[in-house]
């Protein structure tokens, strides 16, 4: 039989970024990691700037602020305004004020949190007799007396309501170190009141994408959510209808993806950030 050459018109699988308006990133672990930016990240970011995606940066760390990370964007050649960056220190501020404006607030967190409630026109206060809500938070100067200044306030004044910044277990360093994070204080805060916490802010909570589609206009249905978390990234995409790409550059690797049960699982995986400007499109409905 004559060979016969290969159709010409056959297309071309169709990219992720076709389906998509908005990327949503990560910071520590997919845009850096500690004091350096990752292999190729900044590149990517100005690639998809150059494709006229809008770029939101999305952090859980409630120890900095918008600035702070804009400017450390900005040092790692990735020029950024603080319009741009949303954080669980940032929801939890819009929460009080629409939750409890006028609350007596104990603030368990680093000097960020508190000044971020001040600068919102929110009382703090560490009298158990007249806090009406205490924040759990990253604290790296936890110690015993806020602790039981929280007990008095949640146990034996029974008055206050307790909600956290973020839920996550520990914040990752490089070389694999860590520290302990706000859901470390939580439990402890619990333990010794078991008072339910009420409201968690941040990554994979709702309140936080609906934060940011106020202020950006974006539509979860043509977002892509890229992060390193299977605890908070993917599960974050997957709650408010956005399309999830985890990247192997930070907590996760691919041994632990590959214990994941399939629906936890992300639609599509990167090994580096800048691939997310390749990779082909999942199926529909796909994860």
């Amino acid at each position: 039989m004559p060979h016969r050459a290969p159709p010409s018109d056959v297309a071309a699988p169709e990219l992720l970024l076709d389906r998509m308006e908005s990327v949503v990133l990560d910071l520590d672990g997919t845009v850096y990691l500690g004091d350096g930016a990752l292999p190729r990240a900044p590149e990517a970011v100005a690639a998809l700037r150059e494709a006229g995606k809008r770029i939101v940066f999305c952090s859980n760390n409630p120890t900095r602020t918008p600035d702070d990370y804009a400017t450390k964007l900005s040092k790692l050649g990735i020029p950024t305004d603080p319009a741009e960056v949303f954080t669980s220190l940032k929801a939890t501020v819009r929460w009080v004020q629409a939750e409890m404006p006028d609350a007596a607030v104990f603030p368990i967190g680093e000097q960020p949190l508190h000044d971020a409630l001040t600068d919102a026109g929110v009382e703090l206060c560490d009298d158990p007799e007249r806090i009406d809500l205490v924040i759990s938070s990253y604290d790296r100067t936890f110690d015993y007396r806020k602790l039981q200044i929280a007990f008095d306030a949640l146990w034996f004044h029974r008055r206050a309501r307790l909600v956290a910044t973020n839920p996550d277990r520990f914040c990752p360093f490089p070389g694999g170190r860590g520290e302990p994070d706000a859901a470390s204080i939580t439990a402890a805060i619990r333990a010794c009141t078991g008072a339910e916490c009420e409201a968690v802010f941040g990554k994979p909570e709702r309140g936080l994408l609906d934060m940011i589609a106020d202020a950006t206009g974006l539509d979860p249905a043509t977002t892509v959510m890229v992060g390193d978390r299977l605890s908070t990234d993917v599960p974050f995409a997957h709650n408010t209808g956005m399309t999830s790409a985890l990247v192997l550059t930070g907590e996760t690797d691919r041994a632990t993806l590959d214990r994941t049960p399939a629906d936890e699982r992300p639609h599509v995986v990167l090994e580096t950030l800048d691939e997310l400007l390749t990779v082909a499109a999942p199926a529909r409905g796909a994860r």
